[in-house]
């Protein structure tokens, strides 16, 4: 598979109703699962909302100051699929200097836009999330930014790309194109020893780049437990309960 697209399309075709993401947040107490087809339809409507929302399409920027959490999840696939470039800033590096130039949209976590307001770039269209547990929308938006919860949910459940981004279109601010995401998350996938089927258990705190988390685990035939401010103490337990085949 080539792309970020193909990679998830072919995930979710293998069974749309399986869990293929589950999410947890040990600080919170949250549980969070979702099958291919609902995350697919997260992604198809943040799409929407990059594309005809905002009209937005390949070589647009996208900056992503979000931790490991399943709506950053759906905010990149949705991302690649409308053919952005993405710069993505994990948590434990809020301080990482940005990549040069003004993005064209920006999605930060709440936690991030109160503390840290000289880390959020500049953008026309800047998203504050809550990262609540059922996605709901937040009592008070900080001045300067739209809530993505309240915003993604007018647009539709198919996305379809009117245009797509050449190979030699970077997917990413580091310099990946599209046309070699598809043979790197391949290769980390191998190298994790990832294979069809797996249900991996990803501690987020050791694993914060997406394509170790996310595309990795989908490019090989996975699925995805993922673990933010992980309970050692609750990792042997939960990987019996959710059936898990490798835990990283």
């Amino acid at each position: 598979m080539s792309d970020v697209p193909a990679i998830f399309a072919a995930a979710v075709a293998a069974d749309p109703a399986r869990p293929l993401l589950t999410f947890y947040d040990d600080a919170t107490g949250e549980r969070t699962e979702l099958s291919g087809l609902t995350l697919g339809n997260w992604v198809s409507k943040t799409a929407n909302l990059l594309v005809d929302g905002l009209g937005l399409g390949p070589g647009d920027r996208a900056d992503l100051l979000l931790p490991a959490h399943w709506q950053t999840a759906a905010i990149l696939l949705a991302s690649w699929s409308a053919g952005l470039t993405v710069a993505y800033r994990p948590w434990s590096t809020a301080g990482l200097t940005a990549p040069a130039g003004v993005p064209d949209v920006v999605f930060a976590a709440h936690d991030r836009v109160r503390s840290m307001l000289e880390d959020v770039p500049d953008a026309d269209e800047r998203f504050v999330l809550s990262l609540h547990p059922f996605a709901m929308p937040m009592r008070e938006v900080p001045d300067g930014y739209r809530d993505f919860n309240a915003e993604v949910r007018v647009f539709g459940d198919v996305f379809r790309a009117a245009a797509l981004p050449a190979p030699d279109t970077l997917a990413t601010t580091d310099g990946t194109t599209f046309g070699q995401w598809g043979a790197i998350a391949g290769h980390i996938a191998g190298e994790m020893g990832l294979t069809a089927g797996d249900r991996v258990l990803i501690d987020a705190s050791r694993y914060e780049q997406p394509v170790q988390w996310l595309l990795a685990p989908l490019a090989a035939g996975a699925s995805i437990v993922l673990v933010a401010n992980a309970d050692k103490e609750k990792l042997a337990a939960r990987a019996e309960s959710e059936r898990v085949t490798k835990v990283l």
